[in-house]
């Protein structure tokens, strides 16, 4: 590789806050302003830095080649039936964006339907919610630009395929509910937001409304909404038969919530209570015969499901249905008026069906040991899908019916790969306080364990997001070329349930940390990789997990990637999405959980005159979630204190948010980076 260019030099400010008497410097503060001319020079300068950088790999072009090749297959999401005709998301392989086509049966594609690559040049316009309407005239879809959280809802007439006049702005994360006639449907959204503050705006005093087809937003009626509580979250959802509405009132990612009900007929009607504090966290399957079916983890810390009789003036006679079982029950799904219940064991998932009365019927057959990614099926209808994956099983769609036969193959991708070569084993190893800690390990068969392997390790450890066997058709040609792929099922996740995650949360969120470093270690002990060999990545709060890994062991690594992460942990509340984590987190204005914020706060731990192995941190200039403002902070602050000549750069993609959305080729792009950065800093040979 040729010589490394140099370094940019960020100036630096003096901004100093106080947090509870103690003084702490902040002199890249002025890196968080996405509108100055100052930060636009800044980027442009890190931009031509990082190209600089990546120039020098050969082995980028190669594998922007074989990741081009190993994209192009067709892969399909599973059917939903909507009025006899079968819907279903399909990309026939190097689309930005999947299309969505109508089928009269399931022998067909069909037609399409709705192909969201037409409304943008570069594929940067998603669909992220959609519903059809009761009979299946309408289809009320939401778009993202750029990958941003806000959409913007949009109705289409499902029988001439054009679109109605609506257009409803300043919505964020909900969906909407229709009602029985088809006349209007309900939607969460907010007051509208300054022009330019798209990166600065935090979504508050959220708003219920009914939206009646052929009017204009500003002739909405109100529902639901709280002024006394801006920071509450309000979201309504219907069942099946139309009868009820239920409202869910939250304020954080933490499953803590408030669950409401009342007749669709009667709106006007107070809403009666089913859950009326935060104390645990409540989410409906749906209704059976005015029972409703609820899952919640109160006094069942690795789920469980309830019903409940409904009726005009109340909820009564609760009933533990599927009780907490030691599994972590991650979803149920109300199908052909039986529960399906996902399940979480020793991080794989597994399906079981039970009655409505709670007695159970079977477990459905999954092909292997991995993940399920999607269930698809009607309340009224025997049949349903389920799309399953793991690391060397591509992800497939099975056919299911309740006559308790094996399921069908309905679509299997084919994709030009010796899948028969390689191996996924499942270890466990000691973190630091002798904790069990599960980690899946890929790699070709018969491996020479001589420490010399280029290794990528991934985590994420928060939120209760399990880390469970999926298929990615990109760290194929990671496996091809000779890498091993491992992914540790660290704490903070619900793997084993709800105190799984609270280990790993607020001021035990050391242990997530720690849970990667022991992993790392397990896998130099056992002689796959070694220091100089291994890799680690995460995004988001998983750029959390490898930034701060960074700063507490940079001598452990051979290489880092940061994805989109939040690292600036004095601050991150201040932003967008950044309140609803910290019951995640904790905050730093709580003079008890700013101590621990700030022993482990990536940005505030960077030492200066450290040698810090080579670090690339991914961000994008519309990321309105985790907002950049943090990544460019970091970066600034790294290449300022390192005492190295190591590379730390940042890739900031352009016109994209924080990875929902992506477009196929932007994708593409981004992996190609960052196996090439991988490969030619783990002391592979090109």
């Amino acid at each position: 590789m040729k010589k490394l260019p140099t370094r940019p030099i960020t100036p630096r400010g003096n901004v100093i806050d106080d947090y509870h008497g103690t003084k702490v410097a902040d002199p890249y503060r002025w890196l968080e302003d996405d509108t100055s001319p100052e930060v636009k020079e800044w980027i442009k300068g890190q931009d031509d830095y990082f190209d600089a950088y990546m120039n020098g790999f050969p082995a980028r072009q190669g594998f922007k080649e074989r990741l081009t090749k190993l994209w192009h297959f067709a892969r399909a999401g599973t059917p939903n039936f909507v009025e006899g005709a079968y819907y279903t998301w399909r990309n026939d392989g190097l689309q930005n964006q999947p299309v969505l086509y109508r089928a009269g049966s399931l022998d067909e594609i069909g037609e399409v339907f709705f192909d969201p690559n037409t409304l943008s040049r570069d594929g940067t316009v998603a669909v992220e919610n959609w519903a059809f309407s009761p009979k299946g005239n309408f289809w009320a879809y939401s778009l993202s630009e750029s990958g941003s959280d806000w959409q913007t809802i949009y109705v289409l007439d499902t029988n001439t395929g054009q679109n109605l006049p609506e257009l409803l702005r300043h919505v964020k994360f909900y969906g909407f509910s229709w009602l029985p006639d088809e006349s209007g449907f309900f939607y969460t959204r907010y007051p509208a937001q300054n022009a330019g503050t798209v990166l600065q705006a935090e979504a508050l005093n959220s708003m219920i409304c009914l939206h009646l087809l052929g009017r204009g937003q500003d002739e909405d009626k109100l529902i639901h909404h709280n002024p006394e509580h801006p920071e509450w979250d309000h979201h309504l959802e219907t069942d099946h038969g139309k009868k009820w509405a239920f409202m869910t009132i939250g304020y954080s990612t933490l499953f803590k919530n408030q669950l409401h009900f009342k007749r669709l007929d009667k709106l006007e009607g107070p809403w009666l209570q089913i859950a009326g504090d935060f104390e645990e966290g409540y989410s409906v399957l749906g209704v059976i015969d005015d029972r409703a079916y609820v899952f919640t983890q109160k006094d069942a810390p690795f789920g469980k499901i309830i019903s409940l009789k409904l009726g005009g003036d109340g909820a009564s006679d609760e009933k533990t249905v599927v009780p907490d079982c030691g599994e972590t029950l991650e979803f149920g799904e109300i199908i052909n008026n039986h529960i399906l219940c996902c399940y979480t064991a020793s991080a794989v998932n597994r399906v079981k069906i039970f009655e409505p009365n709670g007695a159970f019927v079977r477990e459905i057959e999954l092909p292997a040991l991995g993940s399920v990614l999607e269930i698809s099926g009607e309340q009224d209808r025997d049949e349903f899908f389920v799309r399953f994956g793991s690391y060397l099983y591509p992800s497939t769609v099975l056919r299911h019916d309740f006559s308790g036969g094996k399921p069908s193959v309905w679509f299997s991708p084919k994709i030009d790969f010796d899948f028969g070569g390689y191996e996924t084993k499942q270890v466990f190893y000691d973190s630091k306080d002798g904790t069990k800690v599960p980690m899946f390990i890929t790699c070709k068969k018969g491996l020479e364990l001589d420490g010399k392997n280029p290794t990528v390790l991934y985590g994420y450890g928060g939120f209760e997001a399990s880390t469970t066997p999926s298929f990615s058709a990109a760290w194929l040609a990671w496996l091809e070329k000779g890498g091993v792929y491992a992914e540790a099922c660290i704490r903070g996740g619900s793997e084993y349930g709800e105190a799984w995650h609270r280990a790993g949360m607020l001021e035990s969120k050391q242990n997530v940390f720690d849970d990667f470093h022991a992993a790392a270690e397990w896998l130099i002990k056992s002689k796959h990789t070694s220091p100089s060999h291994i890799g680690i990545l995460g995004y988001s709060n998983g750029g959390l997990l490898t930034a701060a890994c960074l700063t507490q062991r940079p001598e452990l690594y051979g290489a880092v990637a940061v994805g989109v992460p939040v690292v600036d942990m004095l601050r991150y509340h201040l932003f967008t999405a950044g309140r609803y984590w910290t019951g995640e987190y904790g905050c730093a204005g709580d003079a008890g959980q700013f101590k621990f914020l700030y022993a482990y706060s990536p940005l505030h731990n960077v030492r200066m005159n450290a040698v810090y192995p080579p670090t690339l941190v991914m961000t994008a200039d519309t990321d309105d979630r985790v907002v950049p403002g943090q990544a460019r902070k970091f970066v600034a602050t790294l290449q300022a204190a390192d005492a190295g000549e190591n590379p730390i750069c940042v890739r900031i993609e352009k016109s994209a948010g924080h990875g929902h959305g992506k477009p196929v080729a932007k994708a593409i792009e981004e992996m190609a980076d960052l196996f090439a950065f991988f490969w030619g800093n783990l002391g592979a040979a090109e």
